[in-house]
């Protein structure tokens, strides 16, 4: 009797495996906390409980209001940046880039860069750095506006440059290259480093299978 039971045990538990396993190769996981633990859904219900971005509004380069309502019903890919920085940001933009050239017919994709500069990275100068760095317009906004809205929006929504257990400010610099995928419904849905060509890749893959949800 005993054997039987165990029998019975072990094939429950592997079909639960197996089940779990399917989900998990078809759909990319769900990102819930500042870890970037990831989650998979086993009932559309949970969709209700999960982080998504909260509201916003700014202006991009081209003097445009764009809030939340701008990226939903649309996949879109986020960074953050400055127009003067001398390392990091020209290599991360650099990538976004080629991430924008491989998607720039996707209708239902969008780019997201948002200045953690804002008061020196005006409307103009993004107007200039947008143009200098052959950025499409309404494929990808740059975008500036209130400094602490920006900050609270990088690493409350985002989870951009958090480090556990350590709280961060608006007098904290903000600087990663961090690029995160959120999906239609404002789901983060992927961490990627934004330097390394192997990610970059990997991000243009993940957008496309969102993009079938």
């Amino acid at each position: 009797m005993k054997n039987i039971l165990f029998l019975l045990f072990f094939i429950l538990f592997f079909s639960c495996s197996k089940k779990q396993e399917k989900i998990q190769e078809k759909e990319l996981p769900y990102y819930h906390t500042t870890d970037f633990t990831p989650q998979w859904l086993t009932e559309k219900s949970q969709l209700d409980t999960l982080h998504k971005l909260s509201n916003f509004e700014f202006l991009n380069q081209n003097n445009q209001k764009i809030t939340q309502e701008t990226f939903k019903g649309k996949v879109h890919v986020a960074c953050f940046f400055f127009t003067i920085c001398p390392s990091l940001c020209p290599k991360i933009m650099g990538n976004m880039k080629v991430v924008q050239d491989s998607l720039k017919n996707d209708k239902n994709f969008l780019i997201a860069s948002y200045s953690v500069m804002p008061d020196r990275d005006s409307v103009s100068v993004l107007r200039r750095y947008a143009t200098e760095n052959q950025v499409i317009d309404n494929k990808w906004h740059l975008m500036t506006g209130d400094k602490k809205q920006i900050y609270e929006i990088a690493r409350k929504s985002y989870f951009a440059d958090e480090n556990i257990g350590v709280q961060k400010g608006v007098n904290d610099f903000l600087h990663t290259e961090n690029f995160i995928l959120v999906d239609k419904n404002l789901h983060i849905r992927g961490v990627y480093n934004g330097t390394l060509q192997l990610e970059i890749e990997q991000l243009i893959k993940d957008v496309r299978e969102l993009e079938k949800e």
